[in-house]
């Protein structure tokens, strides 16, 4: 995560979108007292809101949550694709 001055950030805007945009840095944009404001990549904020679905009910939570612990104890298999 990187932070910025409002004033900074004017200055170099391209510099910061980059690193933004390219290397998945989070921007905080300060603006004084208690306030800012926060920039993301678009492909950052599309996996949070993802996740954010994916969590939204108890019933996708739990089922995710089985998942994972069946992946973590070894109850998966691998299955050969076939050439069509």
């Amino acid at each position: 995560m990187i932070s910025t001055t409002i004033s900074d950030f004017r200055k170099d805007i391209k510099l910061y979108l980059d690193k933004v945009s390219k290397d998945f840095e989070t921007l905080v944009i300060n603006r004084g007292k208690d306030s800012g404001v926060v920039v993301l990549s678009l492909e950052e904020y599309n996996s949070l809101k993802s996740t954010e679905y994916e969590l939204s009910s108890k019933a996708n939570e739990a089922r995710l949550d089985a998942s994972a612990a069946k992946l973590r104890t070894g109850g998966f298999f691998e299955k050969d694709l076939i050439d069509l």
